[in-house]
């Protein structure tokens, strides 16, 4: 009787030595990581109070216009919302989108605005059809305007310039019309596709200007002198 009782409790002894080292297998540093480890995305970071906020901002100020701010770059610009914002690093280009319900051969219209170290000068061109100043409160802008006509494909440029200081602002619009026979118009629609262009890009070089003279300049809030600033106390 004793012995059968020693069995059965040596065979209780075997059995927990075989689940505990089951146990401490499993626990060790040398398993594979499961699948759904794998899977796992890694925390968001949450920004720490006093995190610099986005140098640039657009904001509706009209059910027609929006507003553009460049805190870094220093200026803010008023531009109709329907024109397609792409920033860049020295400035913010704008796509102007055209009616595709015109027939008309319009292939590019744009406008962009760019600031640069530096002293104003428009690039070398052979034709510049006019030359202007325009004042507006207490800025003065140069500008030039361009147009040319290229095996059928037409190109008329706008562009203006306002120095601040050390920094040149860069004003650049440009629109491109195909040639007719790149669309397959015939007889009277490459008059009507003309008309088309030129109504286009009027309309569209007047907003770019209207922009243009809607410019300010932007400045960020002075920072605190680091030399009176007491140390924080732990």
């Amino acid at each position: 009787m004793k012995s059968s009782k020693n069995i059965i409790i040596g065979v209780v002894v075997v059995i927990v030595l075989i689940v505990i080292g089951f146990v401490l297998r499993g626990g060790s540093g040398n398993s594979a990581p499961s699948s759904d480890m794998n899977n796992v995305s890694a925390p968001t970071s949450v920004a720490e109070p006093g995190t610099p906020v986005a140098v640039s901002e657009t904001t509706k100020v009209s059910n027609s216009l929006s507003e553009y701010q460049n805190a870094e770059l220093g200026f803010a610009v008023k531009y109709p919302s329907t024109w397609e914002k792409d920033e860049t690093n020295s400035g913010v280009n704008f796509i102007i989108p055209v009616d595709q319900t015109q027939v008309s051969t319009i292939a590019t219209l744009q406008a962009e605005i760019q600031a640069f170290s530096g002293t104003c000068a428009f690039p070398p061109v052979t034709t510049v059809d006019s030359r202007n100043t325009v004042k507006v409160g207490n800025n003065t802008f140069n500008s030039i305007t361009m147009s040319n006509t290229v095996q059928g494909r037409g190109y008329f440029d706008r562009m203006y310039s306002l120095q601040q200081g050390g920094l040149c602002y860069f004003f650049h619009f440009k629109s491109v019309s195909l040639a007719p026979s790149s669309k397959g118009l015939t007889g009277s629609n490459i008059i009507q596709a003309q008309n088309n262009n030129k109504a286009i890009t009027t309309t569209s070089d007047g907003d770019f200007s209207t922009m243009v003279k809607s410019f300010t300049v932007v400045t960020t809030p002075a920072g605190q002198d680091e030399s009176t600033v007491a140390p924080l106390k732990k």
